[in-house]
Parts: C-alpha cells; structure tokens; sequence
C-alpha cells in the first residue's frame, strides 16, 4: 500500500478541478508531518496552486480539503494555515500494510553497471571491497526497481602492472605450490619487485612480457589470477554477467569505431598548426565549462591513441552504439549463474544480449572524476544527449583500515580476504558469547558466515559513496549503532516472536486480528515499513545503496522502539502474545510484514537474516 502516492493523486485530481489544469499540479510533495504538528501527512500544495488562482494559500487549502477525495486508509483532512494535512485510520493504514504491501515503481530500460575492475596483478586489498560492494548492491536495487541490469567486469590484461607481476615470478623464479591463493602469490612477486633496488634494469624484461601479454600469448596467467579474484568477489556475495578484457576491446576496433563516430562531430578536429597540431582534438567546453583547457587530445598527431579515447570507446560499445566483440562462457559462480567473458574464439553477439543499457553507471574511485567526464562529455559531442545525461560515475573515496593508508604496490594494507576470514574468527567468538550452542554445526558456520559478511558490506554502504571511510572491526561488529548485526539482530528478534507464537499456536497472518485495536505504536511502526517504495526510487535517483542502508537502520530503530515501549505505569506495552485476543493477531501479522520487510532491504544490499543469535 503506497498511501503517500495515492494522496499525491487525489490531491492532483482535486487541483485540476480547482483550476482546470490538465494535467494537475507539477510534483505535488506529500509528506509526514512534524512530531510536534497535527496529522499523519500533509502537502504545501496550496502554495503552488494560489499563485496560479492568485488567491490567498490559506483559502485555497480550505477548497482543497473540500475537493480532494480520500483515499482508503485516511480518516480525514484538516488545514493549518496554508498546509493541507491528512490523518491515518491507524487501523486500516496498519492493515493495508501487511496484507497490501507497495511495491516500488517499476522502471524500464537496461542498466548495465560495471564494477571492480581491478588490476589483475595481486589479491583484492580491503579498499577495493568498497567498490565490489558499491556495484553489486546497485545491480540488486535496480533490478528491485524493475529494470533489467547486467553487471561487467573490466579486465586489464595488458596493463603494466599485470607484467610486472608476471615478470616477477619468471625473474625470481618464484614456483606456486597448489595451496596458496594465486592471486596473492603473484602479489608477492609484484611487492617484491617493487621493492627491489635493481628494478630499474628489469625494464626491458618488462617491456618483453608487456608485449606477450598484448599479443594474448600469457591470457591464461591472467585467467588465473582473475578467477582468484572472482573468488573472493563470490565470497562477498558479489555476482557478474560478463567480464570485458581490455586486449579483446582494443582488437575488437571500438577504438577506431568511436573515433570515426566523433569525427562527424563539429566539436572534433584535426588543427593543422599550433600546439595540437595533427593531434585528434575534442572541444568539451559546451559539456563541461569553466576548464582551463577545454580541448581533449584523442589521438596524438603520431596516431597513438590517448587512454581517455580507449575509455570512450568501451563506453559507446555499452550503449549499443557498434557491436564488435565475441563471447564466451567463463565460470559457474556458486549459485549456477554462468559469468561470461569476452573472447577471440567465442561466438558473435548476434541476440545483442551485452551492452546496449540505457543507462551506464561506472563504479571507479574519485581520482577518475575528470576523465569519467570527458567520457561522458564525448557523448554530448557525438550527439547522442540522452545517453550523455544516464552516463553515470558512481565515485566514491578511499577506504582506509584501523587507521592505515593502503598501498598495494609497497604492500602496505589488507587483503579482502584476510578481512573475510578475520570477521569469521571475530564473529565466531561473538556467537561463543551470544549463541554457543551453535558453535561447530552447519547453522552455526553459516550464521557465522552471513553476520561476517553482512558486517563488511554494510560498513562500506552506511555512508555517501563520496565519504572516506576508515574500516575498524570494533564498529562494524557491534550490535549497537549502526552496524549490520545490529539490524541483523532485530531481524532475528521479529523472527523469534514468530516462532515462539507458531509453537504456542497462534495465527502470524493475519487470521483472527482486530485491527481496530491497533494503537498508535503500530502505527508509527507500520509507518516505516510502508516506506520501501520511496527507498528504492531514492537510491535509484542519487545512485547510492547508502540509502538503503539507513533505511535498514530506520527500519531497526523502529521496531526497538515498539519493542521496548512502556506504559505509563511502566509496564511492557507491546508483549504481543500477552496482547488481548485480536490486537494479539494484528500485532503478530505486523510483525510478520517488518520482518519481511527486514530481508527484503537487506537483501538490497547483499546481507542475508541469520537464522539465529
């Protein structure tokens, strides 16, 4: 039941009645009141409506309260002053969320988010974990909202630091003995090499392995480390679609094909003289004003092509602008879902069943702020607006840990892993503590499991995405503030009272309760839960799970709150199986909804409800 929606409407209709406007009101705001002012909602509606009538706002909230028809679940309309305010049934209200819950708006058009992308060279370190979680929670908010999502991986195969880890294990001729994670093997090589004093002399050693890598002859080292990665990723309860490999984008001619869609451009050119001359020049000063330079060099006058024009190239393939590449299956991941990867010996695209989003949204750290705009200016300048402004760079800052800088090249840091496997240990003697009878059974490794998990991905979720973050373990796996088993441990909570209720024989649907009895607790309460709709729409508008993840967070302070409140003598106001005959079942079936309600926004984010706690 998505009650504010339907107040906006009937407010809507009853404006156009009022001022025989065709289409109502623009963007008619309902909101809930203050705490300290009467009503449960109410709208400023009037404002905008007066200056249109040209009357006062405070007699045209009294036509509005006169006009407007009520929908279900709302007693009744008063003014104050120029507001227009609306007061709940709270039993219909409470009702009509748990046998009607409102489902978010349903969206269009395929979103395709790329996401970790991480150099294939050494293990994933704790500051990359944020941009996993970033990309997949987004992925999985999207999809609630309706649109169809494809989730990419950018593969640097021929990047320097790929070779220089390479280069290494031939150099020192390190040898992997099977048991060792690959991925970290090689990223002590890498640390190695970039420690070592005589690296300076090793440059035409690296500049030979850089060259095999280009000519796909060292593509399986590369798989091997990827696919360590893609563990890890699992691990964090990532998921992907398709892993895109710079060596296939730069054979595949997106490259040239973007260049020849720019050079239509009369924002392109190719100066004969001065400091650009015979470079492939764009002017982005239409796109992004106020840069000291505006003019963004493509392609250098000796024919080598500028990273920024590889950039744009891959970002045209994404919105169906050309078709190029081949594809393949890759690995299985742990749920059967099959990743695929592009490939020289795979089949053509011809279902066109990758790229072509109408919406793209990269996840890269804020220091590709400005080349992420250019990318997204070259959309402009090619001409092809629309996909310029859902041209989305999801930036966000760097994670520190306990108060340490990372720096994977000095080795300096956390890998994700040793993270994972150091929230296990943590969670493990939290639930000695909270649940030890669990402790060394299949439940218990994955209640430890999901607890872990959960605590990682929230503490990089809570804030903005442009906030730095510094990972502390004491924070995240505290069962109070904001922290995800302090969610976790409502969830369990609700999820007990159900239990105790169904083994005591009492109805949790909603069978047998009166919901006139309903107070203004379960109001309040049903109030929260209603609002998953509007979550889920704002988290798509501001591209940012951390949205959701406050919402988790709300949705727990909620229920504490009713959980804990006191009568006025001080006895326990909402002890639900204590409840009398009627309020029992209504309480019991809003329970049900909340905690619904709590695996349902979790699962946003990629956290799942233990079973216990």
């Amino acid at each position: 039941m998505n009650l504010k929606a339907q107040l906006k409407l009937a407010v809507e209709d009853a404006a156009r009645q009022l001022a025989a406007l065709p289409n109502g009101l623009p963007e008619v705001a309902i909101q809930e009141t203050p705490p300290n002012k009467s009503g449960d909602y109410g709208t400023p509606a009037a404002f905008q409506l007066a200056k249109l009538l040209g009357q006062n706002p405070a007699q045209v909230a009294q036509q509005l309260a006169q006009t407007v028809k009520l929908p279900p679940g709302i007693a009744r309309a008063e003014t104050a002053g120029p507001f227009l305010n609306f007061f709940v049934d709270a039993g219909a209200f409470v009702e009509a969320v748990v046998i009607d819950p409102a489902t978010p708006e349903q969206g269009s058009g395929k979103v395709v988010i790329e996401h970790t992308s991480v150099n294939p060279n050494k293990e994933l370190h704790v500051g990359h974990v944020r941009n996993v979680v970033l990309g997949d929670s987004m992925g999985r908010i999207f999809r609630a909202a309706g649109h169809e999502v494809e989730i990419q991986n950018y593969i640097d195969d021929t990047g320097r630091q790929a070779a220089e880890s390479l280069f290494a294990k031939q150099h020192y001729g390190r040898r992997w003995d099977g048991v060792q994670k690959y991925d970290h093997f090689m990223g002590e090589g890498y640390v190695r090499l970039n420690a070592d004093p005589d690296k300076p002399s090793y440059e035409e050693g690296i500049s030979a392995v850089l060259h095999r890598l280009e000519t796909g002859e060292l593509r399986g080292e590369i798989e091997q480390i990827v696919k360590a990665h893609l563990e890890t990723c699992f691990r964090l309860g990532a998921r992907y679609d398709l892993l895109n490999w710079e060596s296939d984008v730069v054979g595949s001619g997106f490259l040239s094909q973007a260049m020849n869609i720019l050079e239509a451009s009369s924002y392109t050119a190719r100066p004969s003289e001065g400091k650009f001359a015979g470079a492939f020049v764009m002017d982005v000063s239409s796109f992004m004003p106020g840069l000291e330079e505006s003019n963004v060099v493509l392609m250098r006058s000796g024919g080598t092509a500028m990273y920024a024009a590889k950039d744009i190239g891959y970002q045209f393939w994404k919105f169906g602008l050309f078709e190029g590449m081949k594809f393949k299956p890759f690995v299985t991941e742990p749920d059967g879902h099959v990743v695929w990867t592009s490939a020289p010996d795979g089949q053509p695209d011809i279902r066109k069943r990758f790229g072509h989003a109408a919406e793209v949204i990269n996840v890269i750290d804020s220091r590709q702020e400005h080349p992420q705009k250019i990318v997204r200016a070259s959309l402009g300048v090619a001409g092809h607006a629309e996909q310029e402004e859902r041209s989305i760079h999801l930036s966000y800052a760097f994670v520190t840990y306990e108060g340490q800088t990372i720096s994977g090249r000095k080795g300096i840091g956390v890998s994700a892993d040793a993270v994972l496997d150091e929230a296990s240990l943590l969670v493990t003697e939290l639930m000695q503590t909270l649940k030890p009878e669990v402790i060394g059974t299949p439940e218990g490794a994955e209640i430890v499991r999901r607890i872990a998990v959960g605590a990682i991905r929230f503490a990089m979720l809570k804030a903005e995405p442009t906030r730095q973050i510094d990972f502390r373990w004491d924070q995240a796996l505290s069962l109070q503030g904001d922290t995800a088993p302090y969610v976790q441990y409502a969830a369990v909570r609700a999820g007990n009272i159900l239990k105790k209720a169904a083994a005591e024989g009492y109805a949790t649907d909603g069978t047998g309760a009166d919901w006139a009895q309903v107070t203004d607790l379960e109001l309040n309460l049903a109030k929260i839960v209603a609002k998953f709709p509007e979550v889920i729409a704002a988290s798509v508008r501001v591209h940012s799970p951390h949205v959701v993840a406050q919402y988790a967070l709300e949705l727990a302070s909620a229920f504490n709150s009713w959980y804990n409140a006191k009568t006025p003598e001080g006895r326990p106001a909402t002890n639900v199986l204590a409840s009398a005959p009627g309020l029992r079942e209504a309480r019991l079936a809003l329970v049900g909804r909340l905690q619904r309600a709590f695996v349902q926004t979790l699962g946003l984010v990629g956290i799942e409800v233990p079973s216990a706690m």
